[in-house]
């Protein structure tokens, strides 16, 4: 009974710190979010143990179950990749997050738990931290939706397009959607912070546009 209550509580601590990594994902909406960083810090600490409670059984080796863990997650984070426009690549620290939180499941089940939670911290500092310093310092390259409103959409995006074009920005996958009133353009635009503050500037400072409204993120670390 002790040992079942003992591997319950490694279940739970897995559970709760990949819960936390999972929330700072989800509240910048990441693919990877709340349930699926918990998930996978869970399965990596419950392979970890059964890798510890069937090996003496039946193959002798701690590391065969455990082992495997690493090209599954390896499978699951290439997923989480993709190459948006350009050399514009996104998703590389939702990978190697889901990479790390993996390796707390793992040191949780192999019962490293002051390493487990020093690890934790550790990612949720560099993700908040390293997060804000890169945006304060206008070294991260980011996609922004912007949403227009106008009489047409021919107009509209040859607007757009002048007012971006000082900027030396350019719009990209645009969508029309008509209303009884106006016309709704949305896009995409591509630039570090201050490239976007300039955008969104210019925007709204033509006075062109009915409305003009920063969507804000389409995908970024």
């Amino acid at each position: 009974m002790q040992l079942v209550w003992g591997d319950l509580s490694k279940l739970l601590l897995a559970a709760f710190l990949g819960g936390l990594i999972g929330l700072e994902r989800e509240a910048k909406h990441r693919p990877a979010g709340l349930r699926t960083n918990l998930f996978i810090c869970l399965g990596a600490a419950m392979f970890t143990l059964l890798s510890n409670e069937l090996a003496p059984r039946d193959t002798g080796d701690h590391t065969r179950i455990a082992a495997q863990i690493i090209p599954g997650i390896g499978f699951i984070g290439a997923g989480s990749i993709l190459r948006a426009r350009g050399d514009l690549v996104t998703g590389i620290t939702t990978a190697a997050t889901i990479f790390v939180v993996a390796s707390v499941g793992m040191a949780v089940g192999g019962g490293l738990y002051v390493t487990a939670i020093a690890a934790t911290a550790l990612v949720l500092c560099v993700l908040i931290l390293l997060g804000l310093a890169e945006r304060f310092l206008n070294l991260k390259v980011m996609i922004r939706a912007y949403e227009v409103t106008g009489p047409t959409a021919e107009q509209l995006v040859a607007l757009v397009n002048g007012i971006l074009e000082p900027l030396h920005s350019f719009i990209e996958d645009v969508a029309v959607a008509p209303t009884p009133r106006h016309v709704r353009l949305r896009f995409h635009c591509e630039g570090t912070r201050e490239k976007h503050e300039r955008v969104l500037e210019s925007l709204r400072g033509s006075g062109a546009f009915e409305s003009v409204t920063d969507l804000g993120p389409v995908q970024a670390e």
